[in-house]
């Protein structure tokens, strides 16, 4: 395998990887009926899942 394609396999894991994080904060914060923070437009927002 060449060192570019080494690089695409890890990139594609990362970002699946980071995809899977996400939906696992978002269920974890429906269970808890919490609200997330996010920042839109440079301004910090809290949002309800």
């Amino acid at each position: 395998m060449k060192t570019v394609e080494k690089h695409f396999e890890t990139k594609d894991k990362i970002l699946k990887g980071l995809d899977l994080s996400y939906k696992r904060l978002l269920e974890f914060k429906r269970q808890k009926k919490s609200e997330l923070v996010i920042l839109k437009d440079g301004k910090i927002q809290k949002v309800k899942p």
